[in-house]
């Protein structure tokens, strides 16, 4: 079985054969080009494993030809040969990615090596990409349908250049995606800057973006890079996008179009190489509208749109999203052993969770620090979430018992006619019908608090 798949490219058809030779003898398959024409063609129709370029060629150079190789976004692993190297060849060739630079006549030894090690920092990198985006995705967490098409437009997304926009409302796990994307692309080993447009103060917006000069401005005693500069080689994430001033947003769309920046007090250009995944809650749309955001913009912005679920609208993830937010929880606040019960599970996943999945992790670890006992019970969860109703239309939900469906109905229907009565039980037994007696124990047995002195032990 061949070990990997080699494109030698030289113009000396003796070298040609004899590393043909040789190569082949150690398993591995063999391709040769006799000049660039050649060699382009073969790149376009074959997936090598990896390759060797001399630099001089009759109809080219194979360090032009690395460099078209990058530019197509081919991390094809390319070890450059050379007869009559020179540094700048041997530095430039460095700088395009070359993996090494060989002197001729090559050593067979020595380039046996070299490919050894060059497909063994190639798999180790395809691996160490594969964890990372496992890893991204991982912590995008549900089995519904909404996550499952989710997670499949991230990586879509990830494999992509553009530009991304990440709608939805707050607390969905929007910087969660950004994170993702960045981890499963080919930028993954680059820098993830982020930037929150709405904790920023307008006179710092520029200096934060595009950084500043020494003397630019009061208190400016020494240069400092902007976000756009320490994400070079990245990306960076602009969270809550729609609150960026109105004077940024035209500053922010000439860069995204030239890929150039200019610190505040300076006059160099400066290139950048970053793509931007941005982030809002916001309607912009009716921003635009309304000229509260530029038009422009949001159509540069808005190249890759992802829009993430409300988690009332995937109910279904709750009870995993416990789970996953319990063991954080424990780990935090060195609490093993926490369980949430049946109950309390039902009772978290009726809540209709305005703040969504962050207001659920903040939920689980309250109810962590705060419980007396490793079981965490419906009537602990209740409190917590300030005894909340059951959301109409939710009353069922698959899986989870009759018992704890008809309680949490009930429960909805007193604190509802509780309320409407100021916690006077009195009139609230009346008008549902009932003994007051009666009405007492359902409220103790379910939970309740009670506006008035009954006992706790009325019969």
């Amino acid at each position: 079985m061949a070990r990997a798949h080699v494109l030698v490219l030289d113009d000396e058809r003796s070298i040609l054969t004899t590393l043909q030779k040789a190569l082949s003898l150690e398993g591995y398959t063999v391709d040769v080009a006799g000049g660039v024409k050649i060699a382009e063609e073969k790149l376009a129709k074959t997936s090598y494993d990896i390759a060797l370029f001399d630099v001089a060629l009759p109809d080219g150079d194979g360090v032009t030809l690395l460099q078209k190789v990058r530019a197509g976004g081919n991390d094809l692993p390319v070890v450059m040969m050379s007869g009559h190297a020179t540094v700048d060849a041997a530095v430039r060739a460095t700088r395009l990615g070359a993996f090494d630079f060989l002197e001729k006549p090559v050593s067979t030894d020595r380039l046996l090596l070299v490919l050894e090690n060059a497909l063994r920092l190639t798999r180790a990198e395809a691996e160490a990409k594969v964890l990372r985006r496992q890893a991204g995705l991982g912590e995008l967490i549900g089995q519904s349908r909404a996550m499952q098409q989710l997670r499949e437009q991230v990586e879509r997304a990830a494999k992509a250049t553009a530009t991304v926009l990440v709608i939805g409302e707050r607390g969905t796990g929007k910087e969660l995606v950004a994170r993702a994307i960045h981890a499963a692309s080919k930028r993954a080993k680059g820098p993830l800057e982020k930037m929150n447009c709405a904790a920023i103060p307008s006179e710092l917006f520029e200096s934060e973006l595009f950084g500043h000069e020494a003397g630019a401005f009061t208190g400016a005693t020494k240069q400092r890079r902007g976000k756009f500069e320490r994400a070079s080689g990245g990306t960076l994430f602009l969270d809550e996008i729609g609150d960026m001033p109105l004077p940024m947003q035209a500053k922010l769309l000439r860069v995204l179009q030239e890929r150039e920046i200019e610190r505040v007090g300076g006059s160099e250009i400066l290139k950048v190489d970053v793509r931007v995944v941005a982030a809002t809650n916001r309607d912009l749309t009716q921003m635009c509208s309304e000229e509260k955001f530029r038009a422009d913009l949001y159509d540069r912005l808005n190249v890759l749109p992802l829009q993430l679920p409300p988690l009332r609208s995937r109910r279904d993830d709750i009870p995993e999203l416990c789970s996953h937010f319990l063991s954080l929880a424990m780990a935090a606040n060195d609490r093993p052993g926490m369980r949430l019960t049946e109950a309390a599970i039902a009772a978290l996943s009726a809540h209709s969770y305005p703040g969504n999945v962050r207001e659920l992790r903040n939920v689980i670890e309250r109810l962590v620090i705060l419980s007396p006992d490793e079981t965490i019970s419906d009537a602990e969860v209740r409190t917590c979430l300030g005894g909340g109703a059951v959301p109409a239309g939710n009353l069922y939900r698959a899986g989870v018992p009759f018992r704890v469906l008809s309680e949490e109905a009930e429960r909805a229907i007193l604190e509802q006619a509780l309320t409407h009565h100021q916690g006077q039980m009195a009139a609230t037994a009346r008008s549902l019908g009932l003994e007051r007696s009666h009405l007492y124990k359902k409220c103790k047995a379910l939970g309740l608090r009670r506006a008035d002195s009954e006992p706790d032990d009325v019969e």
